[in-house]
């Protein structure tokens, strides 16, 4: 029996369901193809760059892939392959030219051929960055025990001489100062320097400028500009020409707010000179009025080492009596004994200062206080221990060290260089300035010497400090104008002449940053008064009356109208002193109420109020032309600093000497060490 092949497209099944051939079909064809798609894997090193789209974010609903570093995406076809993505990571502008998987992309794999001159650019410029970032000296890329290493990885790899590496340095050197000079055009505010002097260990000088500001982000901003060599003599007017041809070059010259150095007589002449020089172009701000500023940290140390150059013989034992227990491993011993009786913890440290550096002598006070009980244990336990301090005698260490705290904590404050210190200056000096004033009229003969001494020297640069220091606190929401009123009050009395100075340099300094109009002088509201009166006489009864409320209610409308954003500013109530308030944030959040003050405090929260940025380079450079690298040329020398600056910045860790590598902690005793290098007892024969 035959069976009828019907050309309907519907057949009758057993269920009487009508099924769709075609669709059916279809739906197979699918599932096969997804399923085919589920089991096929990314082999190509291609997507360790890219990333897959979700559908949902396509609106066409095409497959497309992400750059995982600039965010581009680009449609993924599979019959035309990866090469449009392959051309995207040559010319990515986000690409991280330090990443060295960019480079292990092999030829096996078939994904991108990295021709030989590529791969030979950026052989050197690793090595480049490696030298940079560590320090390498550059005889180490001829060194055959590295070029073994590095040939075993890779037979071809090529062979790097000290010129060509040298070479490679400068040209990074001169791509990184383009860069940064664009930067430094693109600042919204101005910008402010800091600068100092070094002589190398062949008797080379150096010069070294940074730039310190805020970006359009708030963001405290740190670069060096230049650490060029400078010829003799290094008198004003050779450091000011230098400066401002070194401003010229990178053209900030009509950027320039404030010039922060140290208290040498040369920078006062040279900043003088550089006054003048730019004022004739009208580049800063007020003529210049604010433009110098001398180094509050060099100005304190001097201050303290006055105060102690003839220093209290209890100091002087605290110094024995350290020196007497880091004598033997025995007496250190003896020491950790007496601490442990006393439950002290060991862990706090005993330090031995450098004399020459008073802020150790602080942290060794500090120390020889904390471990107090355990001396006068030791003095008991141990009669060869001739140096413990009175009852008296600690009591006058710990007056001074109460002292040297204050001068302590504000040089800390001053020598950061990650967060704004200008508003950190007022407060802290105030205090010192106040505790000294006290200390003058202690009962202790020495505590009462030293306090004149210091106080002296204190008042000389008190009395020549940049009223921008006063401003800057203003600008802190937590004191406001009422701190400096304050302060003042405190030192001076009320009305002082001082605190009105700072008041008439505050609305002076707001008018070169302000675009609105100016409230009213007093001639003009006087002379608009006696036009009012004129008319009010003209006019009988009521009318007279009813005009002169109508006139006062006007007034005062317009008295508030008038106020400008530095009046509106300082009316609203302050934040809690004890706040943990971050300053940049706040003035990033109120930039579009108060603009022209914002300007104004973008400008003075970025400037430095101790030159150790500027030292921190020395620090770096000394590593750099030391006794095996001295006969680098300047050119080699600067390229290094600069494009170790620009490059890495904060996140290569500065080796500079900390003050806790200098004063030793006598009390890391190695128990085992000790035990070897116990003589035995003689043996009796």
């Amino acid at each position: 029996m035959s069976k009828t092949v019907s050309n309907d497209p519907y057949i009758e099944g057993e269920s009487d369901d009508l099924i769709e051939l075609d669709s059916l079909e279809d739906i197979s064809i699918s599932l096969q193809t997804e399923q085919s798609k589920a089991k096929r894997r990314k082999t190509s090193n291609i997507w360790g760059f890219f990333e897959m789209v979700p559908n949902s974010d396509n609106s066409d609903g095409k497959p497309r892939a992400k750059c995982k570093m600039c965010g581009a995406t680009y449609l993924v076809v599979s019959k035309y392959g990866t090469e449009n993505l392959k051309v995207h990571i040559e010319t990515c502008p986000r690409r991280n030219s330090r990443d060295i998987g960019q480079l292990m992309l092999c030829q096996n794999s078939g994904s991108m051929l990295v021709s030989a001159s590529k791969f030979a650019k950026r052989y050197r410029e690793l090595w480049v960055e490696a030298i940079l970032k560590h320090d390498i000296p550059f005889q180490s890329v001829e060194c055959s025990g590295i070029r073994a290493a590095f040939q075993y990885l890779r037979p071809d790899v090529p062979l790097i001489s000290i010129n060509t590496i040298k070479a490679d340095l400068v040209k990074m050197y001169h791509r990184e100062r383009k860069r940064v000079k664009c930067m430094l055009n693109d600042v919204p505010g101005r910008i402010s320097l800091t600068s100092n002097l070094w002589t190398s260990i062949n008797t080379d000088s150096y010069m070294c400028i940074t730039t310190h500001f805020l970006d359009k982000n708030w963001v405290l901003q740190k670069r060096v500009l230049n650490f060029s060599i400078m010829p003799p003599p290094h008198n004003g007017i050779s450091l000011s020409e230098k400066v401002y041809n070194l401003l010229c070059k990178w053209g900030i010259e009509n950027k320039i707010f404030i010039l922060t150095s140290d208290n040498a007589s040369s920078n006062d002449v040279s900043v003088e000179i550089l006054r003048t020089q730019l004022n004739s172009k009208k580049a800063l701000i007020c003529d210049g009025e604010f433009f110098h500023l001398q180094c509050c940290a060099h100005i304190l140390n001097l201050v303290v080492q006055d105060g102690l150059k003839e220093i209290d013989c209890a100091i002087q034992k605290v110094r024995d009596s350290i020196k007497y227990v880091k004598g033997s491993e025995t007496r250190k011993q003896k020491f950790l004994y007496a601490i442990n009786q006393m439950s002290l913890d060991s862990k706090k440290g005993l330090r031995q200062d450098v004399p020459t550096r008073w802020d150790s002598t602080f942290l060794m006070l500090e120390s020889a206080l904390f471990y107090r009980r355990g001396f006068c244990h030791l003095e008991l336990t141990d009669s060869n221990f001739k140096h413990c301090l009175s009852t008296s005698e600690w009591d006058k260490v710990e007056k001074i060290s109460t002292l040297l705290a204050a001068f302590y904590d504000a040089t800390c404050d001053f020598s950061g260089i990650k967060y704004p210190t200008a508003n950190l200056y007022f407060p802290a000096v105030f205090m010192i300035y106040l505790i000294l004033k006290r200390q003058c009229e202690s009962e202790d003969d020495c505590m009462r010497k030293m306090s004149y001494q210091m106080l002296a020297k204190f008042e000389k640069y008190w009395s020549e400090f940049n009223v921008m220091l006063a401003i800057a606190v203003i600008l802190d929401p937590r004191y406001k104008l009422q701190f400096v009123e304050f302060s003042y009050k405190k030192l001076y009395g009320n009305s002082s002449q001082e605190y009105l100075h700072v008041r008439a340099k505050l609305a002076s300094f707001f008018m070169e940053y302000s675009s609105g109009t100016p409230t009213s002088s007093a001639s003009e509201r006087n002379v608009c008064r006696d036009v009012e009166e004129a008319e009010f006489r003209s006019f009988s009864g009521m009318t007279r009356i009813m005009k002169e409320f109508d006139s006062f209610q006007t007034d005062d409308l317009a008295a508030n109208m008038q106020k400008n954003q530095l009046e509106l500013y300082l009316d609203e109530p302050r934040a809690d002193r004890n706040a943990n308030l971050d300053i940049l944030d706040f003035w990033k959040g109120n930039e579009f109420r108060y603009p022209d003050l914002a300007n104004m405090a973008r400008d003075i929260l970025s400037v430095p109020v101790s030159t150790v940025a500027s030292e921190s380079f020395f620090s770096v450079d000394g590593r750099i032309i030391d006794q095996f690298k001295s006969a680098l040329k300047p050119d080699i020398i600067e390229a290094l600093v600069c494009t170790r600056d620009w490059l890495y910045g904060d996140q290569v860790e500065s080796e500079e000497m900390k003050l806790d590598e200098l004063i030793e902690d006598i009390l890391e005793v190695d128990i085992n060490k000790s035990k070897k290098e116990t003589p035995l007892p003689l043996q009796v024969l």
